[in-house]
């Protein structure tokens, strides 16, 4: 791997990192509104469902991720096929025009002898 692509994979994964904490951020936001306007819940309580709710939001996000790369790698493959299919007519097609000029081009020859 080269510099450039090493430099563009490491800007990716700074990104996702980003992305990643920017998600658990507010994912710790929205449960610590939660705990603060739920009655009755002690510090430790309330550290519990923090937790609870951090490692929930780190499944789903990963679960989701995963049927996205999924959903793409499918996507991917049936692309493949279709490009396989037209490249397999194309080089049918080629043939035939090619077979059909040359024996064009032989009748031509002979008949002008």
């Amino acid at each position: 791997m080269d510099a450039s692509e090493e430099a563009t994979r490491g800007l990716t994964d700074i990104e996702d990192f980003l992305y990643q904490q920017a998600h658990l951020q507010a994912a710790h936001q929205r449960v610590a509104d939660f705990t603060a306007h739920a009655p009755g819940l002690t510090q430790q309580q309330k550290t519990d469902i923090e937790r609870w709710y951090l490692q929930e939001q780190t499944y789903v996000a990963r679960m989701v991720t995963e049927h996205i790369t999924d959903s793409i790698g499918v996507v991917e493959e049936q692309h493949r096929v279709r490009v396989r299919r037209w490249l397999r007519g194309t080089l049918t097609a080629m043939t035939l025009i090619v077979v059909g000029l040359t024996g064009l081009c032989v009748v031509i020859l002979q008949s002008t002898r």
